[in-house]
């Protein structure tokens, strides 16, 4: 993977990843934007975009039980919408650092927006990679991750096969 960052005369910083532009932040300001949703960083490896297609080979479907923590609880301060993308993270390092976050979305039509703290059974879809399948068991725990954050938790409930969906 080839990583080049450009400074503009303008003070603008451009990342491109392998000649594509992935991300530009305009310095005098703060203000930024991803052009590309590849997640490229230590923790995520695959591209977001796989989840755009429903019923991608490439995608795992599982009935999970989900709970996201309270603001009170060092989560967040408002709801979920579905199409959710967090980092799913399934194990950590013996010092707490995660060892790895994968990607998926979180789906459901009602309600409309999911309430802090409560229990839900949701279908959460992930990005099918090789590093992901040992994780992939009826009753596996993992964690919900905005960045490093921790904002829930989550449990695996079933398989759900595309028709089912």
């Amino acid at each position: 993977m080839k990583v080049h960052k450009e400074l503009t005369k303008n003070n603008e910083l451009y990342v491109y990843i392998n000649g594509k532009l992935i991300y530009k932040k305009w310095l005098d300001t703060g203000h930024s934007k991803v052009f590309d949703v590849m997640a490229y960083d230590k923790y995520t490896y695959a591209s977001y975009t796989d989840l755009d297609f429903e019923h991608s080979k490439h995608l795992i479907h599982v009935k999970a039980k989900i709970r996201f923590l309270t603001a009170e609880e060092g989560g967040r301060e408002t709801g979920i919408t579905s199409g959710y993308r967090p980092n799913h993270v399934f194990e950590y390092k013996p010092n707490g650092e995660m060892v790895e976050a994968m990607m998926g979305d979180i789906q459901f039509t009602n309600p409309k927006t999911l309430e802090l703290g409560k229990v839900y059974e949701l279908l959460i879809r992930f990005i099918a990679i090789q590093r992901l399948e040992r994780f992939m068991n009826v009753d596996q725990n993992w964690w919900i991750h905005e960045g490093n954050r921790k904002v829930g938790e989550a449990q695996i409930l079933k398989f759900l096969q595309p028709m089912e969906i």
